[in-house]
């Protein structure tokens, strides 16, 4: 008779997938790996054991493991490590892109050096130190996420550009990032005027086309104007437009920024370095939706929403009065912080993935990838340009790259760190000048005619390098 086992309900409860990160501790000792699966599931892993390099092999065939971490001995009396040595190679065979740390013993690292250059990541020293080891494997768990992170976004691209679709506009993985999304994602349908603040660089025009894109109406009109830069004889012109004969060169009629967003965005980039007479005519404009065309008598309504921008804190110049406190009132109905890239690490791969795709479109080079050594090199970075230093030095690499990978000597990125800039003496002259306007606009809190001041050049000519240089407000 054929015994029929039992059906599970259907509303049975399944058991949760695990998911602590998966370490694999290869050893030939028992004690030594009880040990190391009693330190690692403290820390908060699923260890799985193997005591041979044919139990790793099978292990890895039927697991998927997120770090090996293997002795190099595995026969008695042995301390040649050729064991450990080949079965490297056989797993990065297998899986190149495993983060492989070995174990050796007898105080000798001539093994663990050649298993380095044989494509293991680090290596520890028996007896281990708990603190180094948990570290040391932390951070190759951060990498492994990075590195797919980036694979992942490579192939959502090249699907992207097959079937024709837009590239995702809104690049974040962290958490500061998506506590920015969360909010916008609630103000964006609303209407309301929006204040974007954050350092330069970290990409405040991209969030404004993103806060359209959600506004409920992305086909109505986004304008961007580089409010802070306009000198007081352009600025009524630029914004509110011109008839014909209002001036000397006015020989047409001239729809303003205000005209052209008339139903969609007007982006006013560097709003907080305009001066207070300009400040006065932006306000009249936002407080009653009314404007005059230079050199017309006839009043034109408009509905704009205004996103602005600025890396400046404009609280301060409020105090200090520079800024006209009742316009800022109109201009921060909500406020977006975008975090540094320093605070937004986990986003870099994402970002950087995205900038070599779509830079390889532009030169023709598609099949561009980044390689683990390029990955360490961008999350070890400080980032003082924040995302557009990014794109700018994913877009030299691969102009750099020989082959169909980046490097990290690609990067060129040896000269600066977290800790600051090189000695100046180190420098080119371009990154010397550029090391100076950033220093006097960190220091004049993004005033541009203060800093120009400073740097004993016209407000013009320190545009014209910032915007050779990059680091114009926001993009």
């Amino acid at each position: 008779m054929t015994e029929i086992a039992p059906a599970i309900p259907e509303s049975a409860p399944r058991p949760e997938p695990d998911s602590r990160p998966r370490i694999l501790v290869a050893d030939d000792q028992a004690d030594v790996l009880e040990a190391l699966r009693l330190l690692l599931k403290r820390d908060g892993y699923a260890v799985l054991t193997a005591q041979s390099p044919a139990g790793v092999l099978a292990m890895l065939e039927a697991e998927d493991v997120d770090v090996l971490l293997m002795d190099l001995n595995y026969a008695r009396d042995t301390t040649s490590g050729r064991e450990g040595l080949d079965l490297l190679a056989r797993v990065r065979q297998m899986d190149a892109a495993l983060p492989v740390v070995v174990m050796t013993a007898w105080g000798s690292v001539e093994g663990a050096v050649e298993a380095i250059r044989g494509g293991a990541r680090d290596y520890v020293q028996k007896p281990w130190d708990n603190t180094r080891l948990l570290t040391l494997l932390r951070t190759q768990l951060e990498l492994r996420r990075a590195l797919k992170r980036s694979k992942r976004l490579e192939q959502e691209n090249t699907h992207l550009r097959k079937s024709g679709g837009e590239r995702p506009s809104f690049l974040a993985e962290s958490r500061a990032m998506q506590a920015v999304r969360r909010l916008v994602e609630r103000v964006a349908p609303s209407g309301a005027n929006i204040l974007i603040t954050g350092e330069h660089g970290t990409g405040k025009e991209v969030m404004a086309r993103w806060i359209h894109a959600a506004s409920g109406r992305p086909e109505s009109p986004f304008v961007a104007v580089n409010s802070g830069g306009l000198s007081e004889g352009v600025f009524e012109s630029e914004l509110f437009g011109h008839v014909k004969g209002a001036f000397t060169d006015a020989k047409t009629d001239r729809i303003g920024c205000f005209e052209l967003a008339d139903g969609g965005i007007l982006f006013l980039d560097e709003i907080g370095n305009m001066p207070l007479t300009q400040q006065a005519k932006l306000l009249r404009v936002l407080q009653t939706g009314e404007l005059h065309p230079v050199g017309s008598s006839k009043v034109r309504r408009v509905s704009v929403r205004v996103v602005a921008a600025t890396n400046a804190d404009l609280s301060k110049a409020v105090a200090e009065g520079r800024f006209r406190e009742d316009l800022l009132y109109r201009l921060n109905t909500v406020e977006v912080q975008l975090p540094p890239l320093r605070d937004r690490r986990e986003d870099i791969p994402l970002l950087a993935a995205h900038f070599l795709a779509e830079q390889g479109r532009r030169y023709g080079r598609p099949a561009m990838r980044l390689s683990q050594g390029a990955l360490e090199a961008l999350m070890s970075y400080g980032w003082p340009g924040n995302v557009r230093e990014l794109e700018h030095a994913v877009e030299r690499a691969l102009l750099m790259a020989s082959g169909e990978e980046v490097t990290a000597e690609d990067l060129l990125l040896r000269r600066a760190s977290r800790e600051g800039p090189s000695r100046l003496e180190e420098m080119t002259l371009e990154e010397v000048e550029r090391y100076l306007i950033d220093r006097a606009l960190t220091r004049y809190e993004g005033n541009v005619s203060d800093a120009a001041k400073a740097l004993g050049l016209s407000r013009s000519a320190l545009y014209r390098r910032m915007q050779y240089y990059g680091i114009k407000g926001a993009r």
